[in-house]
């Protein structure tokens, strides 16, 4: 053995490429050494994914095996398939006889079979893939030589559903393989000790040792403004800079160009196309597309055969292309710590700075790309929130397990326990999960579809039919998407998915953009929708769930730059004149203040609060006060928000807003309207999903999201009349609070509105309010000429706001 711990064969291949380790990577082999569990922060570049591997190597050199040694998880399939090539070709240059191999729900069927026949040494999957595994008969044989699992940016998992789902088969894995040894990776750690926590068994921190990486080269970081510094009034896409992101392009050898969502990334790669007078090779790679799509685009970028790529957060996360040497971040980019994942994709060297620009959508956005430039050179990452384990995740979990063996209710609660979300876990509560999975609940055990687990005389829980186990195979999974329909060429060819909300406005002839080509609508054939490219004009498809409010994080710092004077200098003279226009016009809010407006504006009325806590809370609270509006006869006609204010409108002024924000709106309107509207069904449909009480796969054939949708909703209706209290309402509650209405910053709205209200009463339009009152009629809006109409308005109700007479 070599000094730093490495079998000859490994340290001669180091020393040919002249490469040396890096202190945290010989901290987390020496962590290995002595059996310790281990979580390393390091920033991007810094060659965490071989650090998290390099043990394994080196025990796989020293002591072969035939059997399954090493978990990868990752959060996404395409950098589980990015690590495979690049663990490969150290491998073979090597000449180590270690098999690594993906396992995800791309992988086809017969290659599955074959892995757990005969595992790979390594196997590279995602936690829905793992969750399956533990699910069959022979995953106690599959996984009981496991040596180490490597959960790779494991801040993508550990406060979701998804990170509920991996943490319960980390408890079972230890089951399986006592002598399991556990490590995390991630760049973006904002509370190391929590994540200790999580990634322990049974929470203890202690167990976990902490490797924190140098830190590398300070990024190049840069806003991109128009000529003559004239930043848009309105917008959030920062569409106006194809022409500047162009010739970024042309000077870079490879540009990596995101955008926050999947639709933004369609337009902005047809802008791009527009402006390619040199005809360079671009791409697009979004979720929704084909996975032959997805692939090809990520072989010829990483084959350096593109010299852009245009993107969404489906390639955030480590996915490492050793030449880009660009990151473009389209619009505000929401978080400090997910800029900070995108920026590090350029170089992907430690000792390398890279380099990036944000692109501002208006006045707001260009605040919130300096809030976080700021953020990412102090290290002021984003706070992660961890909350208890979901219930309809323990119910899909327990299924699984019920698959793979009988079980007591003992064991199970034990092992359970030993996951950090659910150490609380009450005996009653786990009851209460079984005795959902054994019959549905009280309303629905006399229908025997939902009777999937039965317990014998033997005091054992087992699958009640084999016919369960392959529903649960097939359904099983923690990603409801929105119902989709296949996009496909008439010949068969598949080119990816829209959402169903958007296919169903579609009629024959209707165009729109998706992958990169203008699409003309033929046919819809059941969930297939059939087109052929044309050169005609298009439209664009919508996607739901597509919207990333600010973090906590940024909101502040944004609300800090407004009220610090001495800040405004930083920024460029169109941003300051438009912060004094505003502060000699109405007020500039201190930091603790809600600044509320009221003004008319062609003959309606209009109020406008300026909070900064998110697109999300703030939907939430317009939808609360127009109907406090309504009660109170002030005729509302609608809302528009955005990530920092929300403008009420109607046809009667607001004297006194202070009555429409009282704290009891979340007592009385707030349950009234989650009760009637969308959401909470929404939310009961995916914990129904998840929870497996409702199908989305039959064999050979897939429910389309109407048949979904109609069953989940008969459902429902059944357990609100006859079972309020049942375990899937419970957690439809609790997901429509939190995730869908983000209760908890509309709750510190309402505190802030409570204590330190300013309400200003202004004859016309304030500066800060253009950006938000240009959102109305656009949201339905997409074709060119109509956003040109709607830019020539902005600038016209700008004028008027900056008026100082």
């Amino acid at each position: 053995m070599a000094d730093q711990g490495l079998p000859p064969v490994i340290d001669g291949w180091f020393a040919a490429k002249g490469w040396a380790l890096r202190p945290h990577q010989l901290a987390m082999l020496a962590a290995a050494r002595s059996g310790r569990n281990a979580l390393l922060v390091a920033p991007t570049g810094a060659g965490k994914t071989l650090a998290g591997f390099l043990p394994s190597l080196a025990e796989l050199v020293e002591r072969p095996s035939d059997r399954l040694h090493t978990l990868y998880v990752s959060p996404l399939k395409a950098l589980a398939v990015d690590v495979r090539r690049n663990l490969l070709a150290p491998i073979e240059e090597m000449g180590l006889a270690i098999r690594v191999e993906t396992r995800t729900g791309d992988t086809p069927s017969d290659r599955k079979a074959r892995q757990r026949a005969r595992p790979p040494h390594m196997l590279l999957t995602t936690p829905e893939s793992l969750s399956l595994l533990l699910s069959h008969e022979d995953s106690a044989l599959l996984f009981e030589d496991l040596s180490t699992i490597v959960i790779d940016e494991i801040h993508a998992f550990a406060c979701g559903k998804r990170g509920d789902l991996l943490s319960l088969a980390l408890a079972r894995l230890q089951r399986l393989a006592p002598g399991l040894r556990r490590v995390g990776l991630s760049a973006t750690v904002s509370d190391p000790e929590a994540f200790q926590g999580w990634l322990a068994p049974h929470a203890d921190a202690e167990l976990v040792e902490l490797v924190v990486g140098e830190p590398g080269a300070p990024a190049h970081l840069s806003i991109m403004l128009p000529e003559e510094d004239k930043i848009p009034w309105a917008g959030h896409s920062g569409r106006w800079a194809a022409p500047t992101v162009m010739r970024e392009i042309e000077r870079h050898k490879t540009t990596l160009i995101f955008c926050n969502t999947r639709s933004l990334a369609e337009l902005i790669f047809q802008d791009l196309w527009e402006v390619n007078d040199e005809h360079l090779p671009i791409g697009i790679h979004h979720g929704s597309l084909a996975l032959e799509a997805r692939r090809k685009v990520e072989n010829a970028i990483a084959d350096g055969r593109l010299r852009a790529l245009v993107c969404t957060a489906s390639l955030d996360l480590g996915v490492d292309w050793g030449d880009v040497n660009l990151v473009v971040q389209m619009g505000a980019p929401k978080g400090s710590s997910r800029l900070m994942q995108r920026i590090g994709r350029a170089n992907h060297r430690l000792d390398e700075p890279s380099e990036a620009i944000i692109v501002p959508g208006n006045r707001f956005e260009y605040l919130e790309a300096r809030a976080a430039l700021d953020a990412i050179e102090e290290g002021a990452l984003d706070t992660e929130y961890f909350r208890p384990g979901a219930l309809d995740v323990l119910a899909q979990h327990i299924m699984a397990v019920a698959c793979a063996a009988p079980f007591s209710d003992e064991a199970l609660l034990e092992e359970v326990r030993s996951a950090a979300p659910y150490a609380g876990l009450q005996e009653e509560t786990l009851r209460s999960v079984l005795s959902f999975v054994e019959s549905g609940g009280y309303s629905l055990k006399a229908y025997d579809r939902f009777r999937r687990i039965a317990r014998g005389p033997d005091g054992l829980w087992r699958v009640s039919h084999p016919r369960f186990v392959q529903q649960h195979r097939m359904n099983a999974g923690i990603i409801v998407d929105t119902p989709l329909y296949y996009v496909r060429f008439k010949g068969g060819r598949l080119l990816g998915t829209v959402e169903d909300n958007f296919a169903e406005t579609l009629r024959p002839g209707d165009t729109f953009f998706f992958s990169g080509l203008v699409l003309e609508v033929e046919r819809i054939d059941g969930i297939d929708l059939i087109v052929h490219a044309t050169s005609k004009s298009a439209r664009i498809p919508t996607y739901m769930g597509a919207r990333i409010a600010i973090s906590t994080n940024l909101a502040d710092r944004v609300r800090a730059f407004l009220h610090d004077r001495d800040q405004w200098r930083r920024f460029p003279d169109p941003v300051r004149e438009w912060l004094r226009v505003q502060e000699y016009r109405s007020a500039i809010p201190a930091p603790d203040q809600l600044l509320v407006e009221t003004f008319p504006h062609e003959g309606i009325h209009y109020m406008a609060a300026y909070s900064f806590e998110g697109w999300n809370a703030h939907q939430s609270l317009g939808m609360l006060i127009t109907r406090r509006m309504e009660s109170a006869g002030l005729k509302p006609l609608g809302f528009v928000a955005n990530d920092y204010a929300l403008a009420c409108y109607g046809l009667e002024p607001i004297g006194d807003p202070a009555p429409l924000f009282s704290a009891d709106i979340l007592e009385k309107e707030f349950v009234d309207w989650i009760e009637s509207s969308h959401l909470l069904k929404r939310a009961f449909r995916e914990v129904a999903v998840i929870g497996g009480l409702v199908e989305r796969h039959h064999p050979g054939k897939r429910k389309t999201g109407k048949q979904v949708t109609f069953s989940t909703d008969l459902i429902y209706d059944v357990l609100r009349r006859y079972e309020p209290d049942h375990l899937l309402l419970k957690a439809a509650w609790a997901d429509a609070r939190e995730k869908m209405t983000d209760v908890g910053r509309l709750a510190r709205l309402l505190d802030r509105a409570q204590n330190t209200m300013l309400h200003v009463e202004l004859d016309r339009v304030s500066p800060i309010a253009v950006p938000v009152l240009t959102i109305i009629g656009r949201e339905r809006t997409a074709q060119r000429r109509t956003d040109d109409v709607l830019l020539l308005e902005a600038e016209s109700l700008a004028r008027e706001a900056m008026r100082i007479d």
